[in-house]
Parts: structure tokens; sequence; C-alpha cells
């Protein structure tokens, strides 16, 4: 016989041949089947920036994977793909390279397709979404005018990031470095108020804490729950000299005694209305350079706290005090009220900012634990007093006080406090004094003891310390000196619950109670309420730039502004635009496209010039995908029905905190007008972690580490690149590319290349035979859980493994049986998912129907997998003395006998009878002598 030729394996031209079969014959096109379980498989759209990443590969193939099994395991798969295509990168592309933004948009396009294709993915390009369209973004105009119409769109005043030179407002990405600088000049960036749109995303606040029902990782309900930012407190007024109200939120009531000094943030409007002149100078100053940082630079936690006295006095609702009020850029507008009440003994950075400014520090709740603190200066006291501290069992240690000698470093219960103080009285010398700090705050002078329960306390304790010792002149307040001794730092200050102390009629309220009780007093009184708040604002989708869908709205000077009429959506965005930057939005410079008609009373108006923010159009797509060409409405219903919502949805948690919460509240929005249903448009969601370059760095062209995929389609072909995304690492950490390790996963496809089209000879044994079908059914089980898992890394590896037992099995003569047969079409299966153009090529090449990608998934025979024998651990009190092959099905009893007859085991009991046989099944027997 003619020796059989085996062809090569080529994936050059393997892949791209069966990517256009698979396309002409509409392999993976998706329509409504009501007589199978659906599953919506959605991966995050990708910005056409011109090429794909690697990165954009592992995230895509192994959820096409994950949809491939889905199809496979009996369900109505939809896996769609589009493109996010407004933003900023064409507009700067515009500029840079004097080309439109739309011709630069879908030439990036064209390219990332015919690279998304080149993955071999099932994605239905039927249903291709772009949101660029007009077809698309005439619904992203369309739901801004439902939302304006049911008040979840309204316009105010907000500040933005501006450079004076180009006389343009900023996109973030267009600010640089620490001082914040325009990319374009180097200007110094400014803010800005502007009339901007936005969206009532806090309306949905509560709502969006509420994960029932959806399958989300932990870290991203975590990122979001701490993005909207419950919490629990009360609203509570205080009052200017002049009687004007300042609105603070706080979460702990029980400490308002304890408010020592206002905050306001720099934009706070009574900000001018407060400044003394003889503060005004500096107050601009501040306001000036607070203004221009970022939200998040003003709340870094390494920043130093800085801030301005304003002159101006504020009244504490709750004892009447006067506390003054500062400026400080770590509080911030966008939260709360823009002003807080400062209490520095229970607050951390409230503590900071008043010792450095010198600000008087009130203690107001106990410390639950109780413990008290007194350094005991060297000669102080008299001689005795240590003896005397020993006889009444208080706790001290003895130390250097810096170079004055030896002190006594004191730690007191809550019960002996006053019985140190007593003694304290008896041999303290009169020229001087010392303080207990902690749970109880109380200055012991030869003549009285002071507690230090309000400002004036404070005020009298602290000229008493200065005429007795006046090195400590210096310090402003109690706090700022005690401050100075390290052995006091970890008792300072506490923000646990206590019970209130220094609070007027509250005093000795228990912490449990404390809240509630000064709530609802402020509520009686007229003073506050209780409120919950929340860190979430509202959603800001105004953008001063010009790629992006035209916010639908006319104004004019009779009837306010009047949204574009439904039918005349879409509002088109004009072709012939300028675009020399000239500090103005190229739709605002067009000599025609803003002016126009009312449509309510025909009067001469003009359109808005902003667009949206491309998170809107990216909160919607996954309905668009039902239906992208549909034109009665966003989507058409009866794909809805069936489709929604999705099941799985796959891509990066560093979206938790704004595309993911934005989409959805747009779910929940669109189910309050109507138009959606349900309560989550998302069920499952799943994220990948990142490939980095082969230095362990974050790619990026700079440090040259970049790996194209393009490239290694080219030298491995896309079944192995796919492979190597799973096979590689734990889809959900990712880690650095490895060059080795795509080359060995290259091998094995070219392994099992020639083990199934190799022919082998001989004939294997029926228990060899018997094995090879264990072990694939092992496989199969193992594959099918992690497959659901999102575990691709052990998809792989347990396939290698099963590849390496068939190559034995085939040299023992397992080649051409029927259980060879039938082990080969379980593999086939198992890999379509991971290596589509391999397998459908190996499919043919032995022989069976198309498509590989049309036959059900392996049916799993748990007798099959089912080992026959199994090794069983010997232990003699706890120790491994020996191992014994037994039947996978033995009984307890047997288990036990087997145990106590195996030598080792008689050798190590040493003649004592066992005491104890401990089984654990199909592992172990552990006998105790």
């Amino acid at each position: 016989m003619p020796e059989k030729i085996i062809p090569v394996y080529n994936p050059a031209e393997i892949e791209p041949r069966w990517q256009e079969k698979w396309e002409r014959d509409g392999l993976y096109h998706a329509d409504i089947d009501p007589t199978r379980p659906k599953h919506y498989a959605l991966t995050m759209l990708p910005y056409p920036s011109g090429d794909l990443h690697i990165g954009h590969w592992y995230a895509m193939t192994p959820s096409d994977a994950r949809a491939r099994f889905k199809r496979m395991s009996g369900y109505n798969v939809l896996f769609p793909m589009g493109f996010d295509a407004f933003g900023l990168p064409a507009e700067n592309a515009a500029i840079k390279r004097n080309i439109h933004p739309k011709e630069w948009t879908y030439k990036n396009i064209a390219n990332m397709r015919r690279q998304l294709k080149s993955m071999g993915a099932m994605f239905d390009w039927r249903r291709e979404a772009i949101s660029s369209d007009p077809e698309y973004y005439r619904w992203t105009q369309w739901f801004f005018v439902q939302f304006f119409k049911n008040d979840l769109a309204y316009r105010k005043m907000s500040p933005v990031d501006w450079c004076p030179n180009c006389n343009t407002t900023l996109a973030r990405e267009q600010v640089w470095g620490e001082d914040r600088h325009c990319e374009r000049c180097g200007t110094p960036v400014i803010k800005k108020d502007l009339e901007q749109w936005f969206f009532r995303t806090t309306r949905y606040a509560e709502e969006l804490l509420n994960y029932d029902g959806i399958d989300w990782p932990e870290k991203v309900r975590d990122m979001q729950v701490n993005w909207i930012g419950r919490s629990e407190g009360a609203s509570v007024i205080f009052t200017t000299e002049d009687g004007q109200p300042i609105e603070v939120f706080t979460t702990r009531p029980d400490t308002l005694w304890g408010a020592t000094f206002m905050v306001l943030a720099p934009e706070h409007p009574l900000v001018e209305r407060l400044t003394t002149p003889d503060r005004k100078a500096e107050v601009e100053a501040y306001v000036a350079q607070a203004v221009r940082q970022t939200d998040i630079q003003r709340e870094s936690t390494e920043k130093e706290k800085t801030g301005v006295f304003t002159g101006g006095y504020a009244i504490n609702p709750v004892n009447g005090r006067r506390i003054p009020v500062w400026i400080a850029d770590y509080v911030l507008m966008s939260y709360g009220t823009g002003a807080i009440m400062a209490v520095p003994a229970h607050d951390e950075r409230d503590f900071a900012f008043a010792i450095k400014y010198g600000l008087p520090i009130i203690p107001v709740i106990d410390r639950p634990d109780g413990i008290s603190k007194s350094l005991v200066f060297p000669g102080s006291v008299d001689d005795s007093f240590e003896s005397e501290l020993k006889q009444a069992g208080i706790s001290f240690t003895k130390a250097p006080v810096g170079s004055a000698g030896e002190g006594l470093y004191v730690t007191l219960q809550r019960d002996q406090v006053q019985p140190y103080v007593a003694l304290m009285r008896r041999f303290l010398k009169p020229e001087n004094w010392n303080e207990v700090v902690g749970g109880q705050w109380l200055f012991i002078f030869k003549d009285a003891v002071l507690e230090l329960d309000s400002v004036e306390a404070d005020r009298e304790i602290l000229e008493r310390c200065q005429k007795l010792y006046p090195p400590v002149q210096n310090n402003r307040t109690v706090m700022e000196m005690l401050s100075r001794l390290p052995f006091y730092q970890d008792v300072l200050f506490h923000a646990e619950y206590g019970t209130m102390i220094h609070s007027g009629e509250f005093s000795g309220t228990p912490g449990t109670e404390a809240k509630r009780a000064v709530t609802a007093w402020l509520e009686k009184q007229g003073k506050g309420k209780a409120t919950v708040n929340y860190r979430l604002r509202d959603w800001l989708i105004s953008r001063q730039r010009y790629w992006g869908a035209p916010i639908p709205i006319i104004y004019c000077p009779r009837c306010g502004a009047v949204p574009v009429p439904e039918d005349q959506l879409p509002v088109l965005l004009p072709d012939d635009v300028e675009w020399k930057p000239t500090g103005e939005s190229p739709l605002k410079l067009h000599p025609t496209w803003r002016f126009t008609t009312c449509p309510q009373c025909g009067a001469e108006a003009e359109r808005e010039t902003d667009t949206m923010d491309t998170f809107m159009c990216s909160s919607w797509y996954h309905l668009r995908y039902l239906s992208p060409h549909y034109d009665q409405g966003p989507f058409d219903p009866k794909e809805y029905d069936y489709w929604m919502p999705v099941d799985t949805y796959t891509g990066g948690a560093e979206h938790a905190t704004m595309h993911l919460i934005y989409t959805r509240f747009f779910h929940k929005a669109l189910r309050d007008l109507g138009i959606t249903r349900g309560n989550e448009p998302m069920l499952q969601l799943r994220n990948q972690g990142q490939i980095l370059g082969p230095d362990g760095q974050r790619m990026s062209k700079s440090r040259g580490n970049v790996v194209d995929p393009d490239e290694q389609v080219r030298l491995y072909g896309a079944d192995t690149v796919r492979a190597f995304m799973m096979f590689g690492y734990r889809w959900a950490e990712g880690g650095p590319w490895d060059p080795g390790s795509i080359q060995g996963v290259n091998r094995w496809l070219r392994r099992l290349w020639l083990t199934l089209l190799e022919p082998g000879e001989g004939q294997a044994s029926e228990s060899l035979l018997k094995a090879l079908r264990r072990k694939a059914h092992q496989t199969l089980r193992s594959v099918t859980r992690d497959f659901e898992q999102f575990e691709f890394n052990t998809i792989v590896s347990a396939l290698m493994e099963l590849l390496n037992e068939m190559v034995k099995a085939k040299q023992a003569g397992a080649y051409g049986s029927s259980i060879w047969d039938e082990v080969t079409e379980m593999y086939l299966k198992m890999l379509a998912p991971v290596a589509p153009h391999i397998s459908e090529e190996l499919w043919g090449l032995l022989g069976k129907p198309y498509s590989v990608h049309t036959q059900a998934w392996p049916s799993f025979d748990a007798e099959a997998a089912r080992e026959e024998e199994i090794t069983l651990v010997l232990q003699v009190n706890g120790k491994v003395r020996d191992r014994l092959v037994v039947p996978a099905d033995i009984q307890e009893e047997d288990a036990k006998r087997l145990a106590l007859e195996n030598p080792a085991v008689q050798k190590f009991l040493e003649g004592r009878a066992a005491r104890q046989v401990i089984y654990v099944p199909g592992r172990l027997v552990n006998v105790v002598g």
C-alpha cells in the first residue's frame, strides 16, 4: 500500500479558509429560537484606536471560548461585537494629523474588524453596532429626550478644567502633570463654571447598592459600594454670626459638642461673605490654588493638609459656642454640602489640622477601653510616690524622659484614675503639674484638678502650665503641648463610638444610643434631621467637544430649553467643521449648524453645541446589538423579550465605577420609563486581568515592550495565540508575556496534528484502552467544570495531559480502535472552543461531518471516569508509614483491616494494640496506638 501522505499543519492557510467559510455559511448567526434556551454572551466593545492590542485578545478569546462552549452545551448563543466609536482621540487626531475624525475612526474600524475576524471568534457580524453611526446615535439622543421629559436630565452650573491661553475646556486626558498644565500649550489649568447637562444618577443610589439576583465579583461590588459611598448620619444647621445657615452633614452627630471649628470648601458660596477684610488677600490666594487641583489631589491621604482662616465665625447649634470658620482644599463642594464640622478629638484628619494651626481639641467621646496614661516627669513628685504606686497596684515603667532623667510611664485602668489622682495630689511638688490623658482628661495641680472639657478649660489649663514651665509657651493649645510627648500619641484622639462626655445633658449617654438620641434632639429643636448621604454625584454628560452625539436640545428665548422632536432625530453632526484649535467647540463655530427654529413657537433659536459623554453610548450598546438596523425604536421588542438580560458580561474591572455603574443606572431608569424590564441588565460579570510586557511592566510604546497580536498570528497562527491567552495565565489575574510559553503551546497543537493524522500500529490491551477512556472522561469532567468557572488555564493544561496519554496509548497500539475514535472525537469537541480552526480542520480530515462547532458537547460517563484502584496513605500516629493500592470502592472495614495487617504499620506500632483507627474515604487510614 502507498504510504499515507500527512498534510502539513499550516495555520496561515487553514485559518483564513475556515473563517471565510464560517462567515459565508452564517455559522454563528444567532436568531430567535423559542425551542432552545438562550445565552447572551457579551464582551466589552473596543474603542477604534487603530489596532487591536494583545489585551483585546486576552479579554475576547477566552470569552469567545466560553460562548462556544455554551453553544455546544445546547444554548442558542448571541455573541455580538461593535465599536465604541465616539471620543476625544479622534478629535485630537483631526487637529494633529489634519484628518477628519470620521475618516480616522472608520479607517480604524475597518482595520480592527479585520483583526477581530482573524481571532476566529464566533461574533455575529450582522449585529455589529457602531456608536458614531447616525442610526445608532439617533437612539442615544432619543434616550436623552426621554430622560429630559421625565426629569432625569437637567442643566446646572458646574466647574470644568479650562485653559485660559487656548480659551477652551479640557478633558481629563488633556491636563498633564502634578502642576496640572495644558497638554497643548503648557499653561496652568484653572477651574471655570459652565452650564452643563447632568443625569440624576443619585436618584438611584440606594438601588445601585443592591446586587440581589446577579453574580458579580466581590471586588467590583466593593468598588461600586465605595464609589456610591452611602453614609447614615444627620444634617445639622450651623449659622453664621449674622444668621446665615450653613448646612453640615455628619455621620457622628454624637460628637457635635467637640466641634471646635468649621471648614468650608474653597468654592463654598459663603466664603466671600464670611471673609474679613484683613483675611481677604490670603483667602483669595488660597482659593486660586485650590481650584486648580483635582478632587483626587485634594483628597490624597499623602498630601499635607492646608487651610486658611476666613476671619469669620459660626455658631455651634448644640451649645451656642462661637467657632472659627476656615477653608481647606480637602473639603469638596462635590461631596455633602461643601462644609464640615471639625471634631479634632475624634477624627484623624481634623486632629492633624488642629495641631498644625493651633485650634482647640476637646474630647467628647469616652475611650471604649477606658485606658488612660500619665507621664510623671523626673523630680515632679516626692520620692515615696513610686512605692505608693506599687502598693496601689498601678502599672508603670521607668524610662528616661528626654535628657531630664528617669520618669514614670503610668498606664491606668478606668477604676484606677481617681485613686491615682488622690496619690498625685499628695505627692506632687507645688511647682509642677501632672496630667491623666486618654480615658479621662484631668490636669492635676497642687491646688486644683481641672478637666479638659471646654475651650475655656483648654485656655485656663494651658496658661497655668505656661506659668509653671515657660518652655511650653510656644504651644497654642493643651493638645499641641501633649502631642509633643510620644508616650501620649496613641491616646490623644480616637474615632470609636463610646459614652458621651463633656456634652451637656447628653453626657453619660451610651455609644449605642448616642447617634439616635442626638439626632432626635436636633429634629425636635429644628436644628437638624436624620439623613442618608451618598458620595455618588449626578452624572455630568456634557462635553465641549465635536466628536460625540449632539445633545438634542434647542434654546429658545421664549420657551427656554426645548427637546428636539423625536421625528427630527438624529441631530446630525456636520462634516464641514474647522479643525484649527481656536478655543471654541467646532459646533459653536459652524456658520449655520447651530441656528434653527424653536419647535414649540417657531422663533429663531440655537442648538446646544455640547456633545454627550461617550459613556452614554456604551451604557446601552447591548440593547442595540439586539437589532442594530431597527428603525422603530432603540431595539426590536421581540429581540429584547428573547435575549435580555445579558447572561454573561466580560471585561476589565477598571470599568467598575463608571461604565458599569452608568449601565446599571441606565437600565433602571429605562425600566421606570417602561422601556426595559427587570432590575439588572447583566446577570453575570467576570473580569480578566492584564497582560504585561515581557519585562513585567505595563505595555507601552515608550517602553518598547508592546506585543503585536498580528505578528504573533503571523508567527504561530490564531489558534496558538488563543490557546496561549488561556493557558499562560489565570484569566482573572494576567501576568507578563512569555515568548517561551507561546512556543510550547504551538508545539502542543503540532503534536496533536501528527498524533491524530499519522497512523499507528499494533493492538492495545483492553485495560490500556479502558484507562485511556477513563482519562478522557475525567478530562471532560474537569474541562466542563472549568469552562463554567472561567478557569481557562486548567482547561488547556488538562487537554495537554490527555494528549500525553493518547500518545502513550497510540504507541501501545490504541490507534484505530473504537475507543481511540471515541476519545479523538471527544478531544476535538473539547478543543473546539479553545482552538476552533485546527479543530475544524482535523474534524474534517478525520471524515467527520461539517462542522465540529455545531456538535453537541460530549456526554460525560461517570462510570467510565471512575478509578478502579486508588492509593491509600497509611499512617501511624499521624506519620506516613506506607501506601497501599486498593479497589476504588473499598469498604471502610476492609480498608481498616488491610491497614492493621500491613507490615509497616505493625512495625511502627511496636507491639501496641491500636487504640483507634481513623479512615478518611479515598485518602488515608491513620492508626493511633
